[in-house]
């Protein structure tokens, strides 16, 4: 197959229009090889893609559901028929390994699906008036009606599953949508972009390429109803500002704590612990940012971890025998670099990998790990397992729980008792018992406490984040 560049466009208003900003540019982290290129839009043309959205809103609120849910499966459809190109554009772009890549074109066909399949069984509801009397009758109805005008900014670690996870639901649900890809990884918001431009009427789906800015205008936007963005805390934050009162759906940051109690099947609590840390190089959201583990278990845990970690090749992503590529950009693994100096300054030690080689960083196990780093309170991003110590199960909860994030957590133990105790304690919107914390479930709400975010996506949550509630009261009298 052909790894000629791919051009990068803007789709709005039913057009493919050249963009008029700045140049956008991406070259493949593993060899630095030329991937997308193109032109970002401007905000006025940022301003024609809310406008053409605007525009259609009425016509899509009020198509058949059943219509809304053929343009999904139609997409959904549409995007299998180029999995092979969508895998390799995100393997090129932004490093992850194919197999990982595959999953997340396949998991992106399935959000699509399910999500016009969710949104056929929302449903309203009647309420019986409290005011209703003899001589005032009155019944009232409650609908999920759709909120408007969606802008969605989406991140470049998952560049085709996640957009899918938002637009799914936002389209299936009746709302136009305004979408900027991730300026990382263009070329996968190119493909995709082309599939749903296929899939959906003339204003319906409206896809500007760029950068930050862009995505700053939409927030701010007078005619953007509601804005949902998966990315870092500190841009969530400053959304949430700039927002004021409009409706916002915000997945951000994690620093996932797995807690490994002395009696844990210690070679399953291993082999989670390394895939959820080295899934991706360690950029996800969900991946295991902090290991816990019982003292008394402490060597016999890390000696597994580090056999493990020996096990991992590093290479070409596009290389069926690389089960680690190498970091997507400079800027991810400069974090990770600076997370690891500040914690070998601190005292901690690397005791297995530390090294890199361009933008390939070594998988990397970390032991003597407190509280006090950087590497224990921010989310690194990185392939790295930093190892903490606690004596009892409340050690353990105040550790995991002494963090501004809280996305997801896993906890190993052979004890139903000590499980529910560890996983009703966790301060963490998933929470799996045995298992690795890089697990998503498409029927269950997927999301954030403290500062990992703002609302659910995935299952029923999906509908209702893209739709609001209004009253009907009908005078029967």
């Amino acid at each position: 197959m052909s790894n000629d560049t791919i051009v990068v466009r803007n789709f709005i208003a039913g057009q493919w229009i050249d963009g008029l900003g700045t140049e956008l540019v991406r070259c493949n982290p593993y060899n630095n090889e030329q991937v997308s290129h193109g032109v970002a839009a401007t905000l006025e043309q940022a301003d024609d893609a809310v406008a053409a959205a605007r525009a259609a809103r009425k016509d899509w609120a009020s198509a058949p559901a059943l219509a809304r849910v053929a343009a999904l499966h139609r997409a959904g459809d549409l995007l299998l028929q180029r999995r092979d190109e969508a895998a390799r554009m995100i393997s090129r772009e932004m490093g992850k390994i194919l197999a990982e890549a595959y999953e997340d074109v396949d998991y992106a066909a399935d959000d699509l699906k399910m999500a016009g399949e969710d949104a056929l069984r929302l449903t309203g509801h009647t309420v019986q008036g409290t005011s209703s009397t003899e001589n005032d009758p009155k019944r009232v109805l409650v609908q999920h009606v759709p909120v408007g005008v969606v802008a969605l900014a989406t991140p470049w670690n998952f560049p085709i599953a996640i957009p899918a996870e938002l637009l799914g639901p936002a389209l299936a649900n009746g709302n136009t949508v305004v979408w900027k890809p991730s300026e990382i990884t263009p070329g996968c918001g190119q493909i995709l972009a082309e599939v749903l431009a296929q899939a959906f009427p003339s204003g319906v789906v409206n896809i500007v390429q760029g950068r930050g800015d862009l995505g700053a205008h939409l927030v701010a936007h007078r005619h953007v109803d509601m804005f949902g963005f998966v990315g870092s805390t500190a841009t969530g934050e400053a959304i949430s500002r700039a927002a004021g009162v409009k409706p916002l759906l915000l997945e951000l940051g994690g620093n996932g704590p797995v807690v490994v109690m002395k009696d844990a099947d210690l070679d399953a609590a291993a082999a989670a612990t390394v895939y959820s840390a080295y899934y991706t190089s360690g950029q996800v959201c969900t991946a295991s940012e902090r290991v816990l583990v019982d003292a008394e278990i402490h060597d016999a845990f890390i000696e597994r971890v580090v056999e493990l970690t020996k096990q991992v090749v590093g290479g070409d992503p596009l290389d069926q025998q690389t089960t680690m590529g190498p970091m997507c950009f400079a800027g991810s693994f400069d974090k990770t670099r600076a997370h690891l100096d500040d914690a070998v300054d601190k005292g901690a030690t690397i005791i297995a990998g530390g090294g890199h080689d361009g933008l390939y960083h070594e998988p990397t196990v970390l032991t003597g790990v407190t509280a006090d780093m950087h590497i224990a309170q921010d989310e690194t991003f990185g392939p790295v397992i930093p190892v903490m110590t606690f004596h009892t199960p409340d050690e353990a909860i105040e550790l995991a729980n002494d963090c501004q994030y809280g996305l997801t957590g896993s906890v190993f133990t052979e004890s139903n008792r000590l499980a529910w105790k560890m996983a009703e304690a966790l301060e963490c919107g998933t929470v799996h018992v045995n298992g690795t914390t890089n697990h998503w479930e498409l029927l269950a709400p997927f999301g954030g406490m403290k500062k990992s975010g703002l609302g659910r996506i995935l299952g029923v949550s999906s509908p209702l984040a893209f739709t609001q509630q209004k009253q009907i009261t009908f005078d029967v009298g």
